[in-house]
């Protein structure tokens, strides 16, 4: 008999309802919440492979100090005493917390209680920083106040969508299913993409803007004066609910308005870019989605602004299938800008002209009275030695910063780091003092807020693991360590949250949208059993009342915002070029992003071989003819190199590149790959106004690697290679039953079978070990075998195409026992049969192959993606895949 848990997704901001069903045995199988309004039953590829990643291997379990092994008294005593020693030497901005969109809202509450009210610094920010600050600063210059002013029923109401610096149908693929679905249903209805890439988001596109990187403020300036001069103006709506507008239109002339000169500037076709602003003119119901495309830029403040400036214009806000969207990236960003988790907010959407409000609520003794350190800024501070103790909670900076060897560097050199995470091993664990034990998402209790303001239950279905607490216990025994024991006495998530909603309905006359006051006597039970609900709940609706309305709320449908005057406010913004441009040195441009199956730096995503079975290592995207002017090869290895660093990756072709830049994603971590951190690369320059940094416009060279040798490596266990002598390129990633390592070398070992032996762990007595050498083509293979079972097997070639296939071979690990013909195929370097190859992984939530597509494909005669799903599943989950199954049947035809 099994338990049935409701809970959400811990992965991107759509959040997603799931069902966690726990049997006798302790076993977890998940699926989507057919009743959550996020995602109606549906999840993606990260969301369905969740169970994958519930065990309990590389979790930090115990608290440490200096990798020592401690009680939690002798921990928290050292964190509390080491905090207040320096505080009482160099003063409250001498120490730092950073957090993440990855905490539950309680624990970023206390968080910031404690420091912004206790401590009385407001050196407290997050790595939400890094992803959507730049839509927190616009929304606060336009509304007043940071509210995201749509819902997700609007994507499906509108008649045009456009999704401007969004992959949308990989990093938020449950939201992109709802769009296509309603395209779907409405013919009318039109999809645009902004992107200077060609991604998956574009396949279903009715128009693609191909734009030069950093000119989304030209491109929507000049729609600003199109529809300005074509008349396009709710002038009620301007006159009576916004200022500004003549300021910011007489700044949109001041640059290009002929529609020629900015296809020019934006590097689009005038003929698709005047196809764009007439479906703007046309469409009454439009919703501009976007995200780190626009944000993460330093001018994203602006970008952000220059679209909602289109939207006030037209008055296309706070309609049904209406407004300016920002999805944000993490699980509980919005959670976090509601308790004011940004060093620039104090809680409850209050700035710090109301910090008097929020200390007498809080019965503080001090309070921040004046913004403190965003990210880079500070750990630009740690490295000069102005902070000197720093609490990272709950995220991966040495991994996800700019610039980040100099954030790891900074971290070393401190002379107190803390870190408080579920993981034994990351990049940035590894550079702690004392590490914290915390709980993991399936034994999380709390609550996050998705990108449409609505506030899911996190509930645990899995006990703590080992002395792993949670991240709200952990701060609040800190606080009680510290001294502040009578303001920080909460028993439960529930007490947290109740002390939130009454603080957000506090003093507040309606002057903030959010207020979730009517949650604030929420009994133990009643919160327990919350309901998915979406903010406003204000203190006119009781407890009862509010969790009946479950219904998605239309921010400033009304016209009244946010501000003294209650006028929305046009942003006068103009284009500004990146910071730092291409030049003789590095001529190219580079962008970063995420994966359709990898999330952030891989510490959940990494455990799950189906999830990274279908992009197993760093890559560097790159337009076929910035290849050949580079001497690039397609599946070769090339060094990226820019001002602040290097990395290594596989080099990709896709002519879906925009000429003069280069993609990496971000997820590669020093556990994973020998050199794939591509923040080490990235450009620390932030916007002036939200401290984003400049994630999409690195300058970079290129260059191949050169390697003499190119292999790969399957082990039933995970090796430690990171040491190995001439590997001067390795990725891991787990398979099922064993690990798979590509590998690369700019020398060959002097003797490949001594080298290869001490490799695989193949010295034993019991070891049966085959070898094939080809000396003349440079090709070496061995395989270790322990019991007639596959232990562990090596291919070295001269060059890439040489290798074998993989799928094959892991499915040896499978075998108790392996035949004559399968040896025989270990050394010939091909299966015995080759409908043994199923194909470089396409569709990650049921595992199906390329080679198993085509094959489909081609005997079945199928002839659409749909006749896929059918026979083989692929396609018919989150849908994520779908852009590479047409363009299988495409190739097949």
């Amino acid at each position: 008999m099994s338990e049935t848990v409701q809970t959400t997704c811990p992965y991107c901001g759509v959040g997603c309802g799931v069902q966690a069903d726990v049997d006798d045995d302790g076993g977890v199988s998940v699926r989507g919440d057919p009743d959550h309004p996020a995602n109606r039953g549906r999840l993606c590829s990260k969301g369905t492979a969740l169970a994958d990643t519930l065990g309990l291997d590389d979790r930090l379990l115990y608290p440490e100090i200096r990798g020592k092994r401690v009680d939690w008294h002798t921990a928290l005593d050292r964190v509390a005493t080491g905090f207040t020693d320096i505080i009482r030497e160099y003063g409250p901005d001498s120490v730092a917390f950073y957090v993440s969109g990855q905490l539950l809202t309680e624990d970023y509450y206390l968080a910031n209680k404690l420091m912004k009210g206790y401590i009385g610094s407001a050196n407290i920010d997050t790595n939400s920083r890094l992803c959507m600050s730049s839509a927190v600063a616009g929304h606060k210059r336009a509304f007043g106040e940071d509210a995201v002013p749509g819902c997700y029923e609007d994507l499906e109401r509108a008649d045009l969508v456009v999704l401007v610096g969004s992959n949308t149908a990989w990093c938020h693929p449950v939201v992109y299913q709802r769009i296509i679905a309603a395209k779907s249903d409405n013919p009318h209805m039109k999809l645009v993409v902004i992107d200077p890439r060609r991604t998956a988001t574009c396949d279903e596109a009715d128009l693609h803007l191909p734009i030069q990187p950093g000119r989304d403020v030209d491109l929507f300036n000049g729609l600003l004066a199109f529809l300005d001069n074509a008349g396009c103006i709710d002038r009620d709506f301007v006159n009576t609910h916004t200022g500004g507008y003549e300021d910011a239109v007489t700044a949109a002339r001041d640059g290009d308005t002929d529609i020629a000169d900015i296809a020019r500037a934006c590097g689009v076709p005038e003929q698709e870019l005047a196809a764009f602003y007439r479906l703007f003119v046309d469409n009454d119901r439009t919703v501009i989605l976007f995200s780190q495309g626009v944000n993460q830029s330093s001018a994203g403040t602006d970008k952000v602004n220059a679209i909602i400036n289109c939207h006030l214009l037209t008055g296309r806000i706070g309609k049904p299938g209406a407004g300016p969207f920002s999805i944000t990236g993490q699980p509980n960003a919005m959670g976090g800008r509601e308790v004011g988790g940004l060093s620039s907010t104090l809680a409850a959407h209050m700035g710090f002209e109301q910090a008097d409000t929020v200390q007498r609520f809080w019965d503080a003794p001090a309070i921040a009275d004046t913004p403190g350190l965003k990210a880079v800024d500070m750990f630009e501070a740690i490295g000069r030695g102005d902070i000197k103790a720093v609490w990272v909670m709950a995220t991966n900076p040495v991994v996800s910063l700019p610039d980040a060897d100099a954030a790891r560097d900074a971290l070393r050199e401190c002379p107190l780091v803390v870190v408080s995470d579920c993981m034994a091993a990351t990049d940035t664990v590894e550079c702690a003092d004392i590490r914290l034990p915390a709980l993991g998402w399936a034994e999380k209790d709390g609550t996050v807020t998705n990108s449409e303001r609505r506030i899911s239950r996190q509930r645990a279905f899995l006990p703590p693991p080992g002395e792993a607490r949670p991240d709200w216990w952990i701060i609040n025994q800190v606080a009680r360590y510290m001294g502040f024991a009578d303001a920080f006495e909460y028993e439960c998530a529930r007490d947290i949250f109740t002390e939130h909603a009454r603080l957000s309905g506090f003093e507040n006359d309606g002057q903030r949208a959010f207020d979730i006051g009517g949650l604030a006597d929420l009994s133990r039970a009643e919160y327990d059993a919350l309901k998915p609900v979406a903010w406003p709940v204000p203190h006119r609706e009781t407890g009862q009342e509010a969790q009946k309305n479950t219904a998605a709320k239309r921010l400033f449908h009304d016209g009244v915002f946010s501000t003294p005057d209650g006028r929305a406010r046009f942003v006068a913004v103009t284009p500004r070029p990146p910071a730092h441009a291409p030049d003789a040195d590095y001529p190219l441009i580079l962008n970063t992003g995420r994966l359709r199956d990898h999330w952030h730096t891989m510490t959940r995503t990494a455990k799950s071989a189906r999830l990274s079975g279908h992009i197993v290592e760093p890559f560097a995207q790159i337009h076929p003819q910035d290849a050949q002017v580079h001497a690039l090869e397609d599946g070769a290895l090339a060094r990226l190199e820019t001002r602040w660093g290097r990395m290594q990756a596989r080099v990709r072709l896709d002519d879906g590149q925009r000429r003069g830049s280069v993609f990496a994603p971000i997820h590669w971590t020093r556990q994973y790959a020998a050199a794939g951190r591509i923040g080490a690369l990235v450009n620390p320059v932030v916007d002036p106004v939200s401290g984003e940094p400049e994630f999409k416009h690195t300058p970079l060279r290129i260059k191949p690697f050169a390697a003499r040798w190119y292999g790969f490596m399957l082990a039933r266990e995970s090796l430690d290679i990171a040491a190995e002598a001439g590997l001067d390129y390795w990725v891991r990633i787990p398979g099922a039953r064993f690990w798979r390592f590509e590998l690369a070398g700019a020398e060959a070992p002097g003797d490949w079978a001594l080298w290869a032996r001490r490799l695989l762990g193949a010295a034993g007595p019991d070891a049966d070990w085959l070898e094939y050498r080809d000396g003349r083509a440079g090709h070496y293979r061995a395989a270790a075998l322990r019991g007639d079972a596959m232990h562990a097997c090596l291919f070295i070639a001269g060059e890439p195409p040489a290798l074998p296939a993989r799928a094959w071979l892991a499915g040896l690990f499978a075998k108790d026992k392996l035949t004559e013909a399968d040896r025989m195929a270990l050394l010939a370097g091909q299966p015995a049969d080759p409908a043994a190859d199923t194909g470089a992984q396409i569709c990650s939530c049921f595992g199906v192959g390329r080679n198993t597509i085509v094959d489909a494909i081609e005997k079945q005669g199928l002839k659409t993606p749909q006749a896929v799903g059918e026979a083989l599943g692929a396609g018919t989950n989150c849908g994520s895949c779908v852009p590479e199954i047409k363009a299988l049947l495409n190739t097949s035809r």
